[in-house]
């Protein structure tokens, strides 16, 4: 990636929740939806926003083999997030997890980029990785035409966990979040099976536009 293009990539502006990292009058206390909504997740980092040049460069990621471009991604995400993370009380997590595509879906994308982006953080902190503990149950709809209320119910229930995670602080990734609902479902279910916190690393925050 040049350096003009790293340049642009959009990092963050302004204030944002401190559980979500949704725009919010104060970075102290909690947006509205989480004070309402309580995700499963204890708190979401994002590297960036998910806005130009950084959401075509996912996009032609996501959805079509491109290894060089993957790796270009997968790189960027570390000292980002680490630099996002910075005076949030940063521990390092007992297992980093990506977020799984379902079985069918993963045979025709051939790859799932959350697995890069998970293990290069997993590589960069030295910490354990794990792309066989989560599993989807089934192979949800997409996400994108869908309003955050059909979101959650779309992946209600979504997710299994192999085997109990008691007491492990465990850390999801996954390449864009915009309501978090895939998030909250599978921090759900790790919370269900033990994990003691987990939190949700994403390479890209979707911020909704305001009219």
């Amino acid at each position: 990636l040049c350096e003009p293009c790293r340049q642009q990539l959009p990092r963050r502006q302004g204030h944002r929740c401190p559980i979500c990292q949704a725009p919010a009058a104060s970075a102290q206390a909690p947006c509205g939806d989480c004070q309402g909504k309580h995700p499963a997740f204890s708190h979401l980092y994002s590297a960036y926003d998910y806005d130009y040049p950084l959401e075509g460069l996912i996009t032609r990621c996501k959805y079509a083999p491109s290894p060089a471009l993957q790796g270009v991604l997968a790189s960027l995400m570390p000292q980002a997030l680490l630099h996002a993370q910075n005076g949030a009380g940063y521990r390092l997590p007992d297992l980093v997890v990506p977020v799984p595509l379902a079985a069918a879906r993963l045979r025709q994308r051939g790859f799932n980029l959350p697995d890069a982006l998970a293990h290069a953080l997993a590589d960069t902190m030295r910490v354990r990785f794990d792309d066989q503990l989560c599993w989807r149950k089934r192979n949800t709809d997409s996400q994108a035409a869908l309003n955050r209320r059909a979101r959650l119910k779309n992946v209600r229930d979504a997710f299994g966990v192999k085997r109990r995670c008691d007491g492990l602080y465990i850390a999801i990734v996954d390449d864009v979040a915009s309501t978090g609902a895939t998030l909250h479902s599978l921090a759900k279910t790790l919370r269900k099976s033990g994990a003691k916190q987990v939190d949700a690393w994403v390479l890209a925050r979707a911020i909704v536009r305001q009219a």
